[in-house]
């Protein structure tokens, strides 16, 4: 069985892929593996680009699996990317639930490029109501809250790690990488949908 141990987390916390405003902005990959070579990630992007990623040593790979609003509950340290408002809460695209070992990764509320003004709010859920077919969460951060309403096209995912066999050609993909002073593209973490379930984020 594999387990997320505390120098796994090590590296996947220093690869926040959920971080704001870093002096070296991410560069954010959304797409398809093409092939993997030993540390050389080759994935198709979601606009038709081969990019070139090369993974750390001790990379670790993250698996996202399909969830339910039901997951969802007080305490829970989620990030959701939002696009507008309704009723005076933003409105969610996607949710995905960290486990408790990542509590705190990436926490506040800034821009997103998911989708044009998207915006990524990581916090710990206070409370979550039923408003008719909806759920409206109150989340806080350091130095916020923000209410966020979860529809029925709301995707949920959970985390869990999975072997680095699941980079197979086809596999879809979300990766934060760094670009280096040499232009090239470096990572230390990769996220892999499971059971054809596609990033979100």
């Amino acid at each position: 069985m594999i387990r997320f141990t505390v120098g796994l987390f090590v590296a996947a916390v220093a690869a926040n892929a959920f971080a704001q405003a870093p002096a070296n902005p991410p560069v954010r990959i959304r797409g398809n593996i093409e092939k993997l070579e030993g540390q050389n990630l080759t994935i198709k992007d979601r606009n038709g680009q081969s990019m070139s990623v090369r993974l750390a040593d001790n990379f670790v790979v993250v698996g996202i699996f399909k969830g339910s609003v039901a997951d969802i509950a007080s305490g829970k340290f989620i990030g959701t990317t939002t696009v507008g408002e309704r009723d005076g809460a933003l409105v969610a695209q996607e949710v995905h639930i960290f486990p408790e070992s990542m509590r705190g990764t990436g926490e506040g509320h800034y821009d997103w490029d998911l989708k044009p003004d998207s915006k990524m709010t990581n916090a710990n859920v206070a409370d979550i109501v039923s408003v008719a077919n909806d759920r409206v969460m109150t989340v806080q951060y350091k130095g916020g809250e923000k209410k966020i309403l979860v529809t029925k096209d709301t995707v949920v995912v959970t985390y869990a790690p999975v072997d680095k066999s699941e980079l197979k050609p086809g596999a879809r993909v979300f990766v934060v990488s760094q670009k280096q002073a040499d232009g090239s593209l470096t990572a230390a973490r990769v996220n892999v949908g499971m059971k054809g379930q596609v990033p979100p984020m």
